[in-house]
């Protein structure tokens, strides 16, 4: 049997002649950029989310990057990131000219640790980015608490956690504003690269609308020194059409989630912890840990199972970041993450005869 990591097959195929429509409706329109499909699509994700505001942007890095201008964070200033993510959140506070400042995650849920936040404050320190990995909110009522207290902005990364709540709220509607990627692979994914910010705070949404135009708050007229960065109509009209889908495809990844919970039971791995009614994963992709991952991912691969290593390299080691100068052994944690992590097929459509393979297999490793 061959079980890819991911596959969109049957979420494609059941949506195929909605997203015909939406692209004949597109092109028969003749508005091509910043017409009437983004700006359903920023109200509805608005609405979804439960924020006032949603500014369609090109990517994910760059709605982090944007949010970090938007709030005047720059040259000399400090941003708190977890030294467990995808490269991208550091990235984002490298091109504003700010430095990433890693904090060390809890390695049972892989998010930053609040408890470590406060360590490396200093009057540098301007914000807090708090990633939600794999799909599973972090513990944002510790975060905000100590960025109240020490006057930061709250960055929420939700580039895996579309869909995902804490304490009922949706992630993109509890920090100061948030980033979303809608990179195909994810749980809200278009059919090519695009992002948004999401905020209650108009000023930053306006600021982030005008510096993802060229710095125009309208035609011809440049309050900042901006970049293109925009969310076209076509993908903004595929996103219409799949976010009617997401909670429907989120439960079914909890579904399997569970059968995944319920049948590996080798000693040699770690599961994920579950969803909750505190912290209500989406399982963008299911996460376990296991010392001899390598071996464990070569078996796996040999019997048709595909799998992702998220991620073989923590940023403190990516020639990247050498100048940091963070050495090996500095971030423990995120570095026995890195080797230790293997993701495992996670997608909608998979079947139980699929899943159940999976789980076989890993018990007989």
């Amino acid at each position: 049997m061959n079980i890819p990591f991911a596959s969109f097959k049957k979420m494609h195929s059941e949506l195929r002649e909605k997203l015909d429509l939406a692209y004949e409706r597109v092109l028969e329109s003749n508005y091509f950029i910043q017409g009437k499909e983004c700006a359903d699509f920023e109200k509805k994700f608005a609405g979804y989310c439960g924020v006032d505001y949603c500014v369609g942007v090109g990517n994910g890095l760059d709605a982090l990057t944007l949010i970090l201008r938007a709030m005047n964070i720059g040259n000399d200033d400090e941003v708190i990131v977890p030294s467990n993510t995808y490269i991208a959140t550091a990235l984002a506070v490298s091109s504003v000219g700010a430095t990433p400042i890693f904090v060390e995650p809890e390695i049972q849920t892989y998010n930053i640790n609040p408890d470590k936040v406060e360590e490396v404050i200093t009057e540098n320190t301007k914000a807090v980015i708090a990633v939600h990995l794999q799909g599973r909110p972090a513990d944002m009522d510790k975060i905000c608490a100590i960025a109240n207290k020490h006057n930061l902005r709250v960055i929420e990364d939700a580039a895996q956690a579309h869909g995902a709540r804490y304490k009922g709220k949706r992630v993109g509607a509890i920090g100061d504003a948030a980033g979303f990627s809608f990179y195909p692979g994810k749980n809200l994914g278009a059919l090519g690269d695009g992002g948004c910010v999401t905020t209650n705070d108009k000023e930053i949404a306006d600021r982030v609308r005008s510096l993802g135009n060229y710095g125009s708050d309208y035609k011809y007229h440049h309050i900042y020194k901006g970049v293109n960065s925009r969310l076209d109509e076509l993908q903004a009209a595929f996103l219409n059409v799949k976010l009617d889908k997401l909670d429907y495809w989120n439960e079914e990844r909890r579904k399997i989630a569970e059968k995944y919970f319920a049948g590996i039971t080798n000693p040699l791995v770690t599961l994920p912890l579950k969803s909750d009614d505190i912290f209500e994963h989406i399982y963008h992709v299911f996460v376990i840990r296991c010392k001899e991952r390598d071996k464990l991912e070569e078996y796996l691969n040999s019997k048709g199972i595909g799998t992702v290593k998220h991620y073989p390299i923590p940023m403190h080691r990516q020639l990247a970041y050498k100048d940091l100068g963070i050495g090996e052994g500095e971030l423990p944690i995120a570095e026995e993450i890195s080797r230790t992590v293997l993701s495992l097929p996670m997608y909608y459509g998979m079947t139980d005869e699929e899943i159940q393979y999976v789980v076989k297999n890993i018990n007989e490793f």
